[in-house]
Protein backbone atom coordinates (compact mmCIF):
# COMPACT_ATOMS: atom_id res chain seq x y z
CA UNK A 1 0.00 0.00 0.00
CA UNK A 2 2.64 2.33 0.48
CA UNK A 3 3.37 2.56 -3.02
CA UNK A 4 -0.37 3.55 -3.97
CA UNK A 5 -0.10 6.56 -1.02
CA UNK A 6 0.33 9.07 -0.99
CA UNK A 7 -0.09 10.09 -4.48
CA UNK A 8 2.88 11.71 -6.11
CA UNK A 9 2.07 14.36 -8.64
CA UNK A 10 4.70 14.93 -11.35
CA UNK A 11 4.63 18.76 -12.95
CA UNK A 12 6.37 18.82 -16.45
CA UNK A 13 7.01 20.74 -19.57
CA UNK A 14 6.30 18.69 -22.62
CA UNK A 15 7.07 20.73 -26.22
CA UNK A 16 6.47 24.08 -24.06
CA UNK A 17 3.68 23.33 -22.25
CA UNK A 18 3.19 22.71 -18.63
CA UNK A 19 1.77 18.75 -17.76
CA UNK A 20 0.71 16.90 -14.47
CA UNK A 21 0.40 13.74 -14.31
CA UNK A 22 0.18 10.85 -11.42
CA UNK A 23 -0.49 6.93 -10.98
CA UNK A 24 -4.03 6.59 -10.12
CA UNK A 25 -4.56 5.15 -6.87
CA UNK A 26 -7.41 2.86 -7.69
CA UNK A 27 -5.41 1.68 -10.82
CA UNK A 28 -2.55 0.63 -8.30
CA UNK A 29 -4.52 -0.96 -5.47
CA UNK A 30 -6.45 -2.83 -8.03
CA UNK A 31 -3.14 -4.72 -9.14
CA UNK A 32 -1.94 -5.56 -4.71
CA UNK A 33 -5.90 -5.73 -3.11
CA UNK A 34 -9.57 -6.50 -3.45
CA UNK A 35 -10.04 -5.51 -0.26
CA UNK A 36 -13.20 -3.04 -0.93
CA UNK A 37 -12.28 -0.85 2.04
CA UNK A 38 -9.37 -0.18 0.88
CA UNK A 39 -10.63 0.60 -2.63
CA UNK A 40 -12.87 3.02 -1.03
CA UNK A 41 -10.15 5.02 0.47
CA UNK A 42 -8.04 4.95 -2.66
CA UNK A 43 -11.08 6.18 -4.63
CA UNK A 44 -11.52 8.71 -2.46
CA UNK A 45 -7.77 9.53 -2.47
CA UNK A 46 -7.91 9.52 -6.12
CA UNK A 47 -11.25 11.55 -6.70
CA UNK A 48 -9.79 14.55 -3.68
CA UNK A 49 -5.99 14.81 -5.99
CA UNK A 50 -7.77 14.71 -9.00
CA UNK A 51 -10.08 18.01 -7.98
CA UNK A 52 -6.80 19.58 -6.85
CA UNK A 53 -4.94 19.01 -10.00
CA UNK A 54 -8.00 20.37 -12.11
CA UNK A 55 -8.44 23.63 -9.94
CA UNK A 56 -4.35 23.89 -10.54
CA UNK A 57 -5.08 24.08 -14.53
Amino acid sequence: MSMALPCRISVYTENGRTKTGMIKPVAMLAMLSDSPELMAVAQEVEDSTMAMIDRAK
